[in-house]
């Protein structure tokens, strides 16, 4: 009978941490972006129309920035959990859900890299 791996190979780990630095190679360029438009004032002129259509304006530059603000805590995140990943993938405790201690599979894995829950372990939460 075949023993079931308790965690993944060199191989398999060096695989995840290229995908992982890929990852965090375009998260942090979206995070610029992010970064970028809501620093970027976008003014188009709207000092010469309607005091009406100005608020407006006002009004979704506030919720553009609210918006953009939030993105911009989420990919930041994002780019931690990726770290953190990678520091799992160090230690060779990588893809290792943390409830059940089993394999998470390399499908889940390559779809959400800094998952740490099994699937099983996700639907438990519920």
């Amino acid at each position: 009978m075949a023993v079931k791996s308790t965690r993944y190979s060199d191989k398999d780990l060096e695989k995840f941490r290229a995908l992982i630095l890929d990852k965090i190679d375009k998260a942090k360029h979206d995070l610029e972006l992010i970064k970028s438009a809501y620093m970027n004032d976008h003014n188009n002129g709207t000092e010469d129309t309607a005091p009406t259509f100005k608020a407006f304006d006002e009004g979704s530059t506030v919720m553009s920035k609210e918006s953009n603000s939030q993105l911009a805590l989420r990919q930041e995140k994002f780019i931690r959990d990726l770290k953190t990943a990678l520091i799992r993938i160090e230690n060779k405790t990588y893809g290792i859900c943390r409830v059940t201690g089993k394999l998470i599979s390399k499908r889940r894995l390559k779809l959400v890299p800094h998952a740490t829950l099994s699937i099983a372990a996700k639907n438990m939460q519920k």
